[in-house]
């Protein structure tokens, strides 16, 4: 059997660790990944013990906290707090999710919080997602018609076609999905992932545009879209419950029935 091992300056090890106050009433465990670039050493893995009594339910709560109170060096990105905006994306208990949606009660025991998997890391919880957004521009997410628009009105479109970008739309770009996703892992530089391809089959659903047969000729590609093989990690964590699996078989199944 194969075996593989991280390159020395890859492994994390055990960091700082950082008590509750005295007299906590709920004491709770964080252990979160650090890593400084300009420091030359090992990402580490310090922990934190906050009290629950005094501390918001969702773990974006706790990290807000910690930043605060304990350890101002912590780096994370977060916005909304609602579960709009997708930037407090990160692993927490093994799964990626959005920090702001996931309760702290649901994980038993230590709370283990990690960047996104598997992609470059630009300070402790904050990745680099110049590589997905570049592929999202790509794949030119915006209206595109010739034929101009109605000189008294907008471009209208029917109840039944607007139903068709239900389970679209409400992508946020938080990459939960994309990088879930093992092909992406491996291949992340000429496969789109499941975001981008979401994204894809957003616009391609859109009766209002009219380069549907353009945007289907970027698509078929050996990389691009055919190196989904329909592993649905990408379902299962996609924290906004949408289905990007469905969405890349919607493709595939229009490329096959124009052939």
């Amino acid at each position: 059997m194969a075996q593989f091992t991280l390159p020395a300056n890859s492994k994390v090890k055990p960091g700082k660790s950082w008590p509750a106050v005295a007299k906590a009433k709920r004491p709770k465990t964080f252990a979160v990944y650090r890593w400084e670039p300009d420091s030359g050493e090992n990402p580490r893995l310090d922990r934190y013990e906050i009290d629950l009594a005094a501390c918001g339910p969702m773990v974006l709560d706790a990290i807000i906290k910690i930043k605060n109170e304990v350890d101002s060096t912590l780096a994370f990105r977060r916005s909304c707090r609602e579960g709009i905006c997708g930037s407090c994306a990160m692993n927490i208990d093994g799964t990626n999710t959005l920090a702001c949606l996931k309760p702290i009660d649901e994980v038993k025991g230590e709370v283990r919080i990690y960047p996104l998997p598997h992609m470059p890391v630009v300070k402790d919880l904050v990745p680099d997602l110049a590589v997905p957004y570049a592929q999202y521009t790509s794949i030119k997410p915006w209206l595109r018609a010739d034929s101009p628009p109605p000189p008294d009105r907008e471009r209208r479109q029917s109840p039944e076609e607007r139903a068709k970008l239900d389970g679209l739309w409400e992508c946020i770009l938080c990459f939960c999905c994309s990088t879930s996703c093992p092909s992406y892992w491996w291949n992340g530089d000429r496969y789109l992932g499941p975001a981008i391809l979401l994204q894809a089959y957003r616009w391609i659903a859109e009766t209002r545009d009219e380069t549907t047969g353009e945007r289907l000729d970027e698509l078929e590609d050996p990389f691009r879209l055919y190196r989904c093989h329909t592993i649905m990690n990408c379902t299962k964590t996609c924290p906004k419950g949408l289905n990007p699996a469905k969405a890349i078989a919607e493709v595939k199944k229009l490329l096959v029935a124009r052939r």
